[in-house]
């Protein structure tokens, strides 16, 4: 099919179109294309997924592809949730009262046509595989947005570039691996912090549930017998020849990848292979990948199941966001010959899991040395935590992507931090007992997943502060220099565009949540009349003086938090808005949120009051 598909791409889209119109008797009758509607059509389909799309409809009769409807959900409210629960529980409440809304007339029309369809949430989409016919009632509906091809090309894994060790090393124990020693994991433990109740899930090639190392943590398995509804998930439909078939109701490993990944996360078999990094922790999985190729629909799949796991037999409908993870590992990347052609197909999903409170965890990319290379979603974007990787000599990997990001135009730094990727040890799929080493951004991801858990377990009440928890990751970081000067990176440049802020520190960002006592000075400017401004700014910490503070605010002191955090606020509104009395939420270096209240003195009009007071901590 690759070959078919570059053929075809370098005709011209009037070529196609003619094309398409003139050899209709390829295909049967109620699927042959109309000239009428080929050019309209044209319109909807992404530029770069014409070739694809027509030459899967014209070789094979029909195609893959992904619609994106126009009214997507709008999610900002959850940020003011007081916990990661009631998060989660709007997210999944607003993506499916839209898609309730917006689908039923598109799904109507495209099943008369023959298409087989698979709806999602995560973001307002349809997913199709169809004829001509089907494509061009797509195309048509007004509320389509735009349509991608949906059928991978090839694949690009994030892919480790060191072979698995030999047989021979296969049972070898090698008791707490390197990568786990580097980023201080077992000082942690020994503090009594191992990821205990925490839930991390693995979006990869799947995972081999019954190995030694993984068993025990698997959140299906009880000790006695497994359960896989809500645990598991496979988003592989159509696959020929897949050694795990398709829909396969246990979890599989099709490739090795996934189990590696869980393995650095949480493995631990108990007799000298402690190879991950929060044992302590539970994992559950779902397969995106046949054999590591992707695309946009399985990508999203994953995500959509990780917010509201359902049964095996089940559909999004059956979900609850009650079971969805704390953390999830995605240690993969979607190029443009997966679908991912602008970039964005896949924000909705990583933004849903943000808002919902689940941290998301992304490999930066193995795209080498040259500076801007993280290009491909989801690790470019703002609300992915991305990892470079390093050696255990502690030198930057030659494999690990560099920003900053020039795909999207926002010249963002990226990475956002640095783990051991590198002769990374840890199981396999090949036996319940197998081990072996990899390389690649796809090792160091887990290693700060596994950091994250570590620090959830230690501080709960940054469970589902994303933004928080992301900020004392960074700033508890071991700073790392460069003298690449990607972007406008100097020698002295912290963070930096080859490091992010520097390489993950689980004990640094669990001892500051340990014994802290946070206090702050902060002040408003109030100014009388039908307006109030409140210009709201951290000052300092005594405990860290140099330190920045993060800071959220409560303007009617109701416990609903009105803005994401931040280094200040500034809000005009009226009276009656602002109300009596203001709160504030702050927090230091390890993430500790203390509750102060302030009574809003009105004065005469243009009159300037300055109100100072000190946050103290809650017991």
């Amino acid at each position: 099919m690759r070959g078919r598909r570059r053929a075809l791409a370098a005709v011209s889209l009037i070529t196609i179109a003619t094309l398409a119109a003139s050899v209709g008797v390829m295909a049967s009758p109620s699927a042959r294309p109309d000239a009428a509607r080929v050019l309209p059509a044209l319109a909807k389909i992404d530029l770069a997924d014409r070739a694809a799309l027509f030459a899967d409809l014209l070789l094979d009769g029909e195609a893959s592809f992904l619609i994106i409807l126009d009214q997507q959900a709008d999610l900002r409210a959850a940020s003011s949730l007081p916990d990661k629960a009631a998060k989660g529980r709007f997210v999944f409440d607003a993506l499916r009262a839209v898609a309730a809304a917006t689908q039923p007339g598109p799904i109507d029309a495209l099943r008369a046509t023959g298409a087989t369809l698979r709806p999602f949430i995560i973001v307002n989409a349809i997913g199709a595989r169809g004829n001509f016919d089907a494509l061009f009632t797509a195309a048509a509906f007004q509320h389509t947005a735009y349509i991608v091809a949906d059928t991978p090309i090839q694949a690009r894994l994030p892919s480790p570039h060191e072979p698995l060790h030999p047989s021979s090393l296969i049972l070898q124990p090698s008791s707490v691996e390197w990568g786990v020693n580097d980023v201080n994991a077992p000082a942690v433990w020994s503090i009594g912090y191992t990821g205990t109740g925490i839930v991390v899930g693995g979006q990869d090639t799947g995972v081999r549930w019954n190995h030694n190392a993984l068993k025990s943590q698997y959140r299906g398995w009880n000790g006695t017998s497994a359960d896989h509804n809500a645990n598991w998930h496979d988003s592989i439909h159509f696959a020929a020849g897949n050694p795990c078939g398709t829909d396969s109701p246990i979890p599989c490993d099709d490739n090795g990848h996934g189990t590696h990944t869980i393995g650095t996360i949480v493995g631990d078999d108990g007799a000298g292979n402690q190879i991950g990094v929060a044992p302590g922790a539970e994992w559950i999985a779902c397969r995106n990948m046949d054999r590591r190729s992707g695309t946009p629909a399985t990508y999203l799949e994953c995500f959509e199941w990780f917010l509201a796991p359902y049964p095996i037999t089940g559909t999004i409908a059956d979900g609850d966001p009650a079971r969805a993870p704390h953390i999830i590992n995605n240690s993969w990347s979607c190029p443009d010959f997966e679908g991912c052609l602008s970039g964005q197909e896949l924000i909705s999903g990583v933004q849903a899991m943000r808002t919902a409170g689940i941290l998301t965890i992304v490999s930066a990319g193995n795209q080498g040395s040259r500076c801007s290379t993280v290009n491909d979603p989801p690790a470019l974007y703002a609300q992915s935590f991305s990892a470079g990787a390093y050696d255990s000599g502690g030198g930057i990997a030659a494999f690990s992507s560099r920003g900053p990001v020039l795909r999207d135009g926002s010249g963002r730094l990226k990475p956002n931090i640095a783990a051991p990727g590198v002769n990374v040890r840890s199981a396999t799929r090949t036996f319940t007992n197998s081990y072996g080493s990899l390389s690649g951004t796809s090792m160091a991801a887990p290693h700060v997943a596994g950091a994250a858990a570590l620090l959830w377990d230690a501080a709960p009440y940054l469970i589902g502060e994303v933004d928080l928890t992301e900020w004392v990751l960074r700033l508890s970081a071991r700073p790392t220099y460069q003298a690449q000067n990607c972007g406008s990176d100097t020698p002295s440049s912290h963070p930096n565009n080859v490091w992010g802020w520097g390489k993950v520190n689980a004990l640094a960002a669990v001892s500051a949540t340990l014994s802290l006592t946070p206090t702050a000075a902060l002040t408003y400017t109030i100014i009388s009349g039908d307006a109030i401004i409140l210009d709201a700014s951290a000052s300092s910490d005594p405990e860290s003086p140099t330190a920045d503070l993060l800071v959220r605010w409560d303007f009617r002191n109701d416990g609903a938090w009105d803005t994401p955090w931040s280094l200040g606020k500034a809000l005009t509104a009226s009276l009656a808005t602002i109300g009596p009395a203001v709160a504030v939420q702050v927090a230091d270096l390890g993430g500790r949120t203390d509750r102060a209240q302030i009574v809003v003195v009105v004065l005469n009009l243009d009159k300037r009051l300055f109100l100072p007071f000190v946050v103290q901590q809650e017991p």
